[in-house]
């Protein structure tokens, strides 16, 4: 295959990666404590003396943006944001796993889980239980959960070892291989949950970049099918 075709081809998978990612962002604007994702494109390029060089282009590394995002007021008790860095810590049946999506609940236990049953772990690495009789629950900057005026916990607030080995795990969830740490002086807000990060404006222009970029590459591909295709009649032909 000539090497205008694999250049094509590789920025063309590229492209739909990216257009895939970029609609899963719209699609989670409105999601609590949600985080975009981006696509880096990196280049390939193989040149030997005497020979025609190949280049290839590859979305192979996704990103998260850690951008702040919008705080909104619910009032609920048991909801909460983070300001700054760190993320909230839950336990799954796949282990430990950080989220800013802060929307918790106490279940029948009385242990604080969220929206999935998650427990959510303290500044220790311990489930965080509320007394199920306590009539007003008030929650310190710091995490520091009290129950009708009793020190009863401290929310944790964690910080990933190595922000850029962070996996995705689902909407809202990433797995930290590195491990993480305790953030030392964290900020929590009471009665508030973070917006997702994405801003549906830009998003929605870059893919029609992306699309646009997309449909000139097939215009190429097809272009350059039919030159071969010319080429292979005309060496018939002779």
């Amino acid at each position: 295959m000539d090497n205008s075709i694999y250049t094509s081809l590789t920025r063309q998978s590229g492209l739909n990666r990216e257009m895939t990612v970029i609609a899963n962002n719209i699609a989670n604007a409105a999601t609590t404590g949600y985080r975009a994702e981006g696509v880096t494109f990196t280049e390939f390029v193989h040149a030997e003396p005497g020979t025609r060089s190949l280049s290839m282009a590859k979305a192979n590394v996704q990103t998260t943006s850690m951008v702040q995002g919008a705080m909104t007021k619910t009032g609920g008790t048991f909801d909460f944001a983070v300001e700054g860095d760190g993320f909230f810590m839950v336990e799954t049946p796949n282990g430990e796993r950080l989220t800013r999506a802060g929307n918790f609940t106490p279940n029948a236990q009385g242990d604080l889980v969220n929206m999935d049953g998650h427990l959510v772990m303290d500044a220790g690495g311990a489930p965080i239980f509320i007394p199920p009789d306590a009539g007003t629950i008030d929650v310190g900057t710091d995490g520091t959960i009290s129950a009708d005026g009793q020190l009863v916990g401290q929310i944790g607030v964690f910080e990933p070892v190595d922000r850029n080995a962070l996996n995705r795990e689902s909407g809202v969830l990433f797995e930290s291989p590195e491990g993480a740490e305790i953030v030392e002086n964290p900020r929590v807000v009471q009665g508030f949950l973070e917006n997702s990060n994405v801003n549906p404006i830009d998003q929605i222009t870059r893919m029609i970049q992306v699309q646009r970029a997309y449909e000139m590459g097939q215009s190429f591909g097809e272009t350059e099918d039919n030159r071969i295709r010319e080429a292979l009649r005309a060496i018939k032909g002779q």
